[in-house]
């Protein structure tokens, strides 16, 4: 009887979420042409350019040139007929609907900021993904830890703590690959520590993460003061080069993007597809989803869930470790203290938006990289956008991405309770 009420109600429901939803496209639809359409001059143009300038390896191809009101007003329409369509017949999937007017607003705003001057789409998207790295990496950390059922909020403090051992390593011994060796360890150590804790010792996790975080950020941030910023023997590592792959570098748009890139880029993909593989297409992962469920059940079927729960968390701060390496010795080549600025927090944020997929945790954060990558070249071109707000893009991105999913994603059912054997 419950079941059935339930199931009234939902439906009771349904024509009235597509009739606000319908609404609000519409209504969405009329601010891209108040917002993005309105006082342009007839006959302005927004060039794209599809070629990196001065990038030899790639095969040309010409620039996209749109004339910058009438594509707005397309974008428009299309938002809006997306809302008259959800209003006449509904739309099923939301994800897909979201998307698609996400991409008419970007889409809208980019034409609108290139108008009578030229953007470089394809460096903006090499950009987005370069920046989406050590959010991804952070995003897989806490995938691989919360799939085990164990919550790691201690990401930020283990990418700083990583980062920092990783440019004195690199820098004492010059050889880059010790540094990465360094700062992957530093992140298993940490790693451990916060799992001896919640797991032996049944620490509240989220009080356990939140120590990481206080002691990596004063750690780190002392150390820097004392030593690194008065010491380049220890603060001057140098940085991975770039590596174009032969041939696929030459593919249009996606050869710079995808395939020129340095080892720290190539290594986020191939842990993106190898965990994918492992945790639904193996063993191991069936045991670990089994564990992040229902561990009692995991339990008596023979798997040590208390192993299980160690080794992913240890693993993720593997991964986390990387992604702190990724700030000195892949990015800048020298430690700054907090420099990781938040990204273990929206690494977290990118995780929940992909549903704790890897393959998802990827695509928020592009998202999240795209959002930074814009308000670098929206500065860069001057538009009349304060420089504050333009910073704020991406912590707005991640607001409003965990302002939206609240109740829509399917946390692992053990998610930060603690294992007891009887």
């Amino acid at each position: 009887m419950t079941t059935n009420l339930a199931q009234n109600n939902q439906k009771k429901s349904t024509p009235r979420t597509r009739l606000v939803s319908g609404i609000v496209l519409i209504i969405a639809g009329l601010a891209i042409v108040l917002l993005f359409g309105r006082n342009i001059q007839p006959g302005l143009q927004s060039t794209f350019g599809l070629t990196p300038q001065g990038d030899s390896n790639v095969i040309p191809i010409p620039d996209l040139v749109l004339p910058a009101q009438p594509a707005i007003y397309v974008l428009a329409l299309v938002t809006i007929f997306l809302g008259a369509w959800q209003l006449a017949r509904g739309i099923r999937s939301t994800n897909l609907l979201v998307g698609l007017v996400a991409f008419c607003y970007v889409a809208a705003f980019l034409v609108w900021a290139a108008m009578g001057r030229s953007m470089d789409l394809v460096g903006m998207m090499n950009t987005s993904l370069v920046r989406a790295t050590p959010i991804a990496l952070a995003a897989l950390c806490g995938v691989v830890s919360e799939r085990a059922a164990v919550v790691n909020i201690g990401i930020e403090g283990i990418m700083l703590l990583s980062a920092m051992t990783s440019v004195m390593l690199a820098s004492l011994t010059h050889n880059l690959y010790l540094g990465l060796l360094a700062g992957m360890l530093t992140g298993m150590f940490v790693a451990a520590l916060h799992a001896i804790l919640v797991i032996q010792f049944r620490v509240d996790q989220i009080i356990s993460g939140v120590a990481v975080n206080i002691v990596g950020a004063g750690a780190s941030s002392f150390i820097s003061n004392r030593y690194l910023q008065i010491s380049n023997t220890l603060n001057n590592s140098g940085v991975f080069p770039n590596l174009a792959i032969p041939g696929l570098v030459k593919i249009p748009i996606l050869g710079p993007v995808l395939f020129e890139n340095n080892i720290m880029v190539y290594l986020m993909l191939i842990l993106v597809a190898v965990t994918f593989v492992v945790l639904f297409y193996t063993r191991w992962g069936l045991r670990t989803r089994a564990v992040g469920e229902h561990p009692k059940a995991a339990d008596t079927l023979g798997i040590n869930v208390y192993m299980m729960r160690y080794v992913n968390v240890i693993l993720g701060g593997m991964v986390a470790g990387m992604g702190g390496a990724y700030f000195t010795i892949g990015s800048v080549g020298r430690f700054d203290k907090l420099m990781t600025a938040g990204k273990g927090f929206i690494g977290l944020a990118a995780m929940i938006f992909g549903n704790w997929n890897p393959i998802g945790a990827l695509g928020s954060s592009l998202i999240f990289g795209f959002a930074d990558s814009l308000q670098i070249k929206m500065q860069i071109l001057s538009i009349p956008i304060p420089t504050e707000f333009l910073q704020m893009a991406p912590y707005i991105v991640t607001i409003v991405v965990l302002a939206g999913l609240v109740g829509r994603v399917h946390t692992p059912a053990a998610d930060g309770t603690p294992y007891i054997k009887q």
